[in-house]
């Protein structure tokens, strides 16, 4: 197996991650929540009305509410790979909701969408890139289900993401201990070969703080987010090279808690509308 195949992740112990923590996620995805409404906040600024939304990677469905304030005319369609996932989200509608206009659950791959070709407006998706193993093929299919003029949200995480613990695992042994993340100007080249319009990146720096590391891996454990690459050791991590692991990420305590890391990466990409026939009047001479 290759270097860059052992960083991608496995897609069945992902699955399976997602499914285990989706009864702890919601207590835990402080960083989720505030990155989704970070990603609401930008829909302020475009001018669209959708009458079909697909949040791709709807977890537990944090991102509902924003989406039903922002488009409460639309009918909402939430897609996630775990279904234990969406039956916490279906959790989250009230009955006079789901009697109303209740969002649609679906459980899929965000690289095999099991909907029709130009059959959305709006695709939202918060921090599900990431666990794509192929890039292009995602933002092909995210497209395929585009309809003209339709528009693509969404944010992942970059390679500084966690970048603490992963120096510290470096430090250990030579297995991959946290998940690798792409960076952003490769998802902007992305966009571009699978034929999004103007697409725009950009990304920031956000730092949860800890009293200690098992705090910090409880908490990526909790919301399915601990190691699931391919290159990851298959043995039990003993105590002592967790402890060396703890011991070295006490070089980046200040004032009296560790940090952890997330590089977040926005990016939004259009589907160009589709060319308007033009008729064309051709004179002709009469031969006199």
């Amino acid at each position: 197996m290759s270097i860059e195949n052992d960083l991608k992740p496995d897609k069945l112990k992902m699955r399976q991650a997602f499914e285990q923590a989706a009864s702890s996620y919601d207590a835990a995805a402080v960083i989720q929540r505030e990155i989704s409404q970070r990603l609401l906040e930008r829909l302020n600024y475009i001018n669209l009305e959708p009458v079909r939304i697909l949040d791709v990677g709807a977890g537990t469905g944090i991102s509902f509410a924003g989406l039903k304030q922002h488009y409460p005319a639309a009918n909402i369609f939430a897609l996630d790979i775990a279904r234990s996932m969406l039956l916490e989200a279906k959790k989250k509608q009230g009955w006079w909701q789901r009697l109303r206009q209740p969002v649609k659950l679906i459980t899929g791959d965000a690289e095999s969408l099991p909907l029709a070709d130009a059959s959305v407006d709006l695709l939202f998706s918060n921090l599900a890139v990431q666990w794509c193993l192929d890039l292009d093929q995602t933002f092909r299919e995210f497209k395929r289900v585009l309809k003209p003029g339709g528009l693509l949200m969404f944010t992942t995480f970059g390679p500084d993401t966690l970048k603490e613990l992963r120096s510290c695992w470096s430090q250990v042994d030579g297995y991959t201990h946290v998940n690798n993340f792409i960076d952003m100007h490769d998802i902007g080249d992305a966009l571009i070969r699978s034929s999004f319009a103007e697409p725009v990146m950009d990304m920031e720096l956000l730092t949860m703080t800890y009293s200690d590391v098992p705090g910090l891996m409880r908490d990526l454990k909790s919301v399915g987010a601990h190691n699931v690459t391919r290159g990851r050791s298959r043995k039990l991590t003993g105590k002592g090279r967790l402890q060396q692991v703890i011991d070295a990420y006490e070089q980046f305590r200040s004032d009296g808690v560790l940090p952890a890391s997330y590089e977040v990466v926005y990016g939004h990409a259009w589907i160009a509308e589709e060319a308007s026939p033009q008729i064309v009047q051709v004179a002709f001479n009469e031969s006199k």
